[in-house]
C-alpha cells in the first residue's frame, strides 16, 4: 500500500515521497490511518518492520509549527533515541517542525535551550524526568505519547520513570505503544494508561526466520584468527560483539592493525564519541563496528549482513538482542558465534530457550596472528618494538585491569 492512501494530508504525503518513502510496510499501512483517527495503539511487531515511520507519520501529519511540545517519544537507549530523531527529521524538516533529543550523556543546560524551539523530543526516561522535575519540559499541549521498545525499555528497569512520566502527561492525548513482544507490564500500561486502544499485531517475517545461525568451536587463542579469516572472507556490513569494554578496544585496535578499518562502541566512550561513531557506521564509512552489549539495545542499521558473537553472549535474551541486528525489513543475514571449550553448555541453553538450530561448521585452516587479546603475547601490536619498558607497563596494567 502506497502512503498516498493512508489518509494523510496532501503536504505529508509529498514530503514522504521526496524523502523517498513511497510504498508502506504492513505496520505502517495498519497503523498510521489509526493514528490519524485519534486512536490509541498497542502494536506488536517484529524488529525492523518500520515502526518509526508508522507512529512518526501519523504524528508530524497533525503537528504544527510553534505549537509547543506536542509529542514525546520514549526509548529504552540513547541510541535508539538518536536514531528515532534521525529518522524523523528527514520528514520534520521540511515540515518545519523541530525536533529534539533528551538522553544522559549530555549538558543539560544545552538540552535546556534546544526545548524552548522543538514541538517533538525523543529520549530516555531518566534524562525527560530529569527535565520534567526540573521544570524545563512542559507537557501541557502534548498530543501524543509514544512509548517505542516498551518490553526493552522496561527491561532496562525504567518502570518507575515511564510511570512517573505517564502521570505527567495529559489525560487527554494519544497514546502509541510499539513493542516486538507484548509483556505483562506492557499490557498493564495499555489497562491503566490508555483508552481503549486498539491492538495490533503483525505476524509477518520473523527476524529468527531470515536468519541463518551458525558456530564454531574453537580454542581461545584462535578466535581472533578466525574472525580476521571471515572478514577477509565474506564482504559485507558487520556487527562484532564482545562481552567486556575491554576486549571491544583491543579487538577493534587488532582489526585496524590487520587493515579491516574498524569502530568501537560501548558505554565507557563519551557520547559525542559513540555518536561519531554510529553516523560513520550508518553512512558506511565503516563496515565493522565492534560492540559491547549496550548496541544490541538500538542500533538499527537496516543493512547489517552479518553479526559475530566473538564472545558468546551468557543468555538467550542476549544472543537474541545481538543477533536481531541483522535480517531486518525482511532482509536475510548470518549470526556465526565462537564457543570456546566450557561454553557448550550455555551454547545448548541458547539454542533450546530461542528455538533455533545452531548449525555447526568446520574450522578452516588458520594462519596464526598475534593479537593483543591473546594474553601470553604481553606486547601490543602498536608498541611493538619500544623495549622492555612497555613489555613491563603493558604487562602492569593487565593485571590492574
Amino acid at each position: 500500500m502506497k502512503f498516498n492512501q493512508l489518509n494523510l494530508t496532501s503536504e505529508m504525503i509529498q514530503t514522504l515521497t521526496q524523502a523517498g518513502f513511497i510504498e508502506a510496510t504492513e505496520i505502517q499501512a495498519k497503523v498510521i490511518p489509526q493514528v490519524v483517527n485519534g486512536k490509541d495503539i498497542l502494536a506488536c511487531s517484529p524488529t525492523g518492520s518500520g515502526k518509526t515511520l508508522a507512529f512518526g507519520a501519523g504524528i508530524l501529519n497533525a503537528c504544527t509549527k510553534w505549537g509547543g511540545i506536542q509529542a514525546l517519544i520514549l526509548t529504552p537507549t540513547r541510541e535508539l533515541a538518536i536514531q528515532v530523531a534521525t529518522t524523523l527529521k528527514k520528514i520534520a524538516t521540511p515540515l518545519g517542525i523541530t525536533i529534539t533529543e533528551l538522553t544522559g550523556g549530555e549538558e543539560l543546560g544545552i538540552q535546556q535551550t534546544n526545548i524552548r524551539s522543538a514541538q517533538i523530543i525523543v529520549g530516555t526516561p531518566g534524562r525527560i524526568l530529569d527535565h520534567l522535575i526540573s521544570k524545563h519540559v512542559h507537557l501541557t499541549k502534548l498530543k501524543y505519547l509514544v512509548l517505542d521498545e516498551a518490553d526493552r525499555m522496561l527491561e532496562a528497569g525504567f518502570n518507575k520513570e515511564v510511570h512517573a512520566i505517564l502521570k505527567a502527561c495529559p489525560t487527554k492525548r494519544q497514546t502509541l505503544l510499539f513493542s516486538a513482544t507484548l509483556s505483562a507490564e506492557s499490557k498493564y500500561i495499555g489497562k491503566k494508561h490508555m483508552h481503549a486502544p486498539l491492538h495490533i499485531r503483525i505476524e509477518g517475517k520473523n527476524t529468527l526466520d531470515a536468519l541463518y545461525h551458525t558456530y564454531y568451536d574453537i580454542k581461545p587463542e584462535q578466535k581472533f584468527s578466525l574472525l580476521v579469516h571471515l572478514l577477509k572472507k565474506a564482504k559485507g556490513i558487520v556487527m562484532i560483539f564482545c562481552n567486556t569494554r575491554r576486549t571491544v578496544d583491543r579487538l577493534t585496535m587488532n582489526l585496524n592493525y590487520y587493515g579491516l578499518k574498524s569502530l568501537a562502541i560501548h558505554a565507557g566512550l563519551e557520547q559525542a564519541q559513540r555518536n561519531e561513531h554510529l553516523t560513520a557506521f550508518h553512512a558506511q564509512e565503516t563496515t565493522i563496528l565492534v560492540c559491547s552489549n549496550v548496541a544490541a539495545r538500538g542500533i538499527d542499521v537496516l543493512n547489517v549482513t552479518h553479526v559475530y558473537n566473538y564472545d558468546l553472549p551468557r543468555t538467550s535474551t542476549e544472543y537474541l538482542h545481538r543477533v536481531g541486528r541483522t535480517a531486518r525489513a525482511g532482509k536475510s543475514g548470518t549470526a556465526i558465534s565462537f564457543v570456546s571449550p566450557g561454553e557448550h553448555t550455555e551454547l545448548r541453553a541458547i539454542g533450546r530457550e530461542a528455538t533455533i538450530t545452531l548449525e555447526k561448521q568446520t574450522l578452516p585452516p588458520l594462519t596464526p596472528l598475534k593479537n593483543t587479546l591473546d594474553y601470553r603475547s604481553t606486547v601490543p601490536l602498536f608498541r611493538r618494538g619500544q623495549g622492555a619498558k612497555n613489555k613491563k607497563a603493558h604487562a602492569t596494567r593487565n593485571r590492574r585491569n
